[in-house]
C-alpha cells in the first residue's frame, strides 16, 4: 500500500542543505566558509558576475566577435488572412488602425504583416508593411490590390 510517508521520488534526488555554522567538526563552523573579515564575509554580499577578486576579468581579456542586429530589429505584428476574413466585410481597407480598432494588433510593434493561413472570400484592400509570400499568391489569385507601405 502507497502512503505519503513511504513515497520516493526516484527521478531526481533532493540536494542536500548545507547546514553551516553548527560546529568545527562540521568543516563550515565558525567562519560558515567565508573566510574571516572583508565584504564577503558580511550579510548581504554578492559576488559581481564575472568578477574575479580584483584580477583583471577573462571576459574583458578576450576579444568582442561578429555583431548582432537584434536590439534594433523592428517587431512586426502578424495577422493570418482567415483572421482578416472573419472581421472585415467587403469594400473595407485593411490597414493598421483599422485593424487596432477590431482588436487584432497588440499594439507594440512597428508595422503589420500578412501571413497566408486560411482562405480570404471578402473583397478588401491591403495597406500593410509586408505580405508574406503565401499571402501575396493567395492576394494575387483573389485579383486583390494591396499596397506596401515603409512607415
Amino acid at each position: 500500500m502507497i502512503t505519503l510517508g513511504t513515497l520516493k521520488n526516484d527521478l531526481r534526488g533532493r540536494k542536500q542543505v548545507r547546514r553551516v555554522g553548527r560546529g568545527v567538526g562540521s568543516g563550515v563552523g565558525k567562519t560558515c566558509g567565508r573566510g574571516q573579515k572583508g565584504a564577503g564575509a558580511r550579510s548581504g554580499y554578492k559576488r559581481r558576475l564575472g568578477y574575479e577578486g580584483g584580477q583583471f576579468r577573462l571576459f574583458a581579456k578576450l576579444p568582442i566577435r561578429g555583431f548582432s542586429n537584434a536590439r534594433f530589429r523592428k517587431e512586426l505584428d502578424v495577422v493570418n488572412l482567415s483572421q482578416i476574413d472573419q472581421a472585415y466585410e467587403d469594400g473595407e481597407v485593411v490597414n493598421a488602425e483599422t485593424l487596432a480598432d477590431k482588436g487584432l494588433l497588440s499594439g507594440r510593434t512597428h508595422g503589420v504583416k500578412i501571413l497566408g493561413d486560411g482562405e480570404l472570400t471578402k473583397k478588401v484592400t491591403f495597406e500593410v508593411h509586408s505580405l508574406s509570400a503565401a499571402a501575396r499568391d493567395k492576394l494575387q489569385k483573389a485579383k486583390i490590390t494591396f499596397q506596401l507601405s515603409r512607415s
